[in-house]
């Protein structure tokens, strides 16, 4: 490696070991090697098109460069604090191999510019996988929802039953977060997918390079349009982390139904034992240890967006130091993510419902008191009469231990004669559920036309349509 540093011409005095050892952000961008080199070796070829190398020169930088990327996949690369960064690293590794030819790389183009291109280069290959992993795992919850049509559970409002629904229903909901959070991604990917190469320090360059040219040597679909701006900018950073966060917190609320549904108090779910752990001291323990890390690692995520939120308030234009702090968060980040999704991916298809236990929930704690008004109403009453009628009759059925459908017909009529023995069909699960047709309702008509457009869109996802 090369001992001397870019900028030795202006400094008298070597640089402090403990200062090198405190700004090297090497340890932490090195994984950005493929796509540094990616970049590099678009710049060459745009150097020679504007005419500033001549052609040998650019491709004896791009064999160079992927030279120096097979040593590095290879595990055969040294890296040193004094180097600080990927960039430096390269570029030293490169003037070995090159000599002076390597030193003409990095004309018209800044470390600042160079790392926003990296940025990018890297969260929009993570953003795509992320949008991939979430297509897999949104299959996963298609197919368990139509593999479970006729499983009724109760639906909770402040964890207290509510109203019946189809287990399907509520998986479904889950579909539709997730495809929001991919939807988010993939918008995202447009204002991520912005080249910055060409910008240099803060003010553009003097050479005439074709950022155009060098965007299309690298699939970007647009370059910035503000040198500024584009050195400066971390947004799609804060961006992907706040889409990223909403993402965990569809996880982790899921996770967190997943543990209250595996515990002895619901019994309505049996956690694969290939997803669970056991007790170090209590030999009947089954722990729902993976949903339980996603929701704490739900936390991580979040912290990394409040960590570049805040990193980033207070800077004045344009680049600044402080912005090498974006790539621990960031990266933490993708990786909490990304396992997170693979793992629910892997978990859902195997997870086992109570269908008993669930129905039988679904038939107490007066979950069809809203329907017995509803009853009320079709026979004319008002309905916060008909609210009021049915309070009372939940409040003789809970001193007598019983549900409404267990309560005599003489019995109900004394709070409404318009109560009929047709009542109790009323008061059934299955009708309760096949009654809400509207819209979005947990019907099964409903739920099955939701699984099938929902199977329509993966397809489509999957063609590329």
């Amino acid at each position: 490696m090369a001992e001397h540093k870019p900028w030795d011409g202006r400094f008298a005095e070597k640089t402090d070991d403990m200062v090198e050892a405190f700004t090297s952000s090497i340890q932490v961008d090195k994984r950005l090697y493929a796509h540094d080199i990616t970049g590099s070796i678009a710049h060459a070829r745009t150097l020679a098109e504007a005419g500033v190398i001549d052609s040998d020169e650019a491709d004896a930088m791009e064999k160079g460069l992927r030279q120096v990327k097979g040593e590095i996949e290879a595990g055969n690369f040294k890296y040193d604090d004094s180097l600080e960064d990927i960039h430096m690293h390269i570029e030293s590794r490169l003037t070995e191999i090159l000599g002076p030819t390597a030193a003409k790389l990095h004309t018209g183009r800044s470390r600042n510019d160079q790392i926003a291109l990296d940025n990018r280069l890297y969260l929009r290959d993570e953003t795509r996988q992320i949008v991939a992993m979430l297509h897999e795992l949104r299959q996963a919850i298609v197919d368990s929802a139509q593999a479970h049509l006729d499983y009724f559970v109760p639906g909770y409002t402040h964890l207290q039953r509510a109203q019946p629904v189809l287990l399907s229903h509520h998986l479904m909901a889950y579909y539709e977060m997730f495809t929001r959070d991919s939807d988010r991604f993939t918008d995202a990917l447009y204002r991520i997918n912005v080249m910055p190469l060409g910008s240099a320090a803060l003010a553009g360059t003097t050479f005439p390079l074709d950022r155009e040219y060098t965007a299309s040597l690298l699939g970007f679909e647009g370059v910035t349009q503000n040198s500024m701006d584009a050195v400066s900018d971390r947004d799609f950073i804060m961006e992907f982390l706040s889409d990223a966060s909403i993402c965990m917190v569809h996880l982790s609320r899921m996770s967190e139904e997943l543990v209250l549904w595996s515990s002895s108090e619901f019994a309505f779910l049996n956690m694969p034992d290939a997803f669970a752990t056991g007790s170090s001291i209590m030999p009947q323990k089954k722990n729902p240890d993976v949903p339980e890390l996603v929701r704490g690692k739900t936390g991580r995520v979040v912290g990394s967006l409040m960590a570049i939120l805040t990193t980033m308030k207070s800077l004045p234009m344009a680049y600044n130091r402080d912005m090498q702090e974006d790539k621990p968060p960031l990266f933490d980040a993708v990786d909490t993510l990304k396992a997170c999704v693979a793992m629910f991916a892997r978990m859902v298809p195997k997870l086992e419902f109570n269908r008993r236990n669930m129905f039988d929930a679904s038939n107490q704690g007066f979950l069809n008191a809203t329907d017995m008004a509803d009853y009320l109403v079709e026979k004319g009453v008002p309905f916060r009469e008909a609210h009021g009628i049915v309070g009372r009759a939940v409040a003789y059925a809970l001193d007598r231990g019983r549900e409404l459908h267990e309560i005599s017909l003489n019995d109900l009529r004394k709070f409404s004669d318009k109560l009929e023995k047709d009542l109790y069909e009323a008061l059934t699960v299955e009708h309760v559920v096949e009654r809400r047709r509207t819209i979005g309702g947990t019907a099964s008509v409903n739920v099955i036309a939701a699984i099938g457009r929902a199977q329509t869109q993966l397809q489509a996802e999957t063609s590329g349509d």
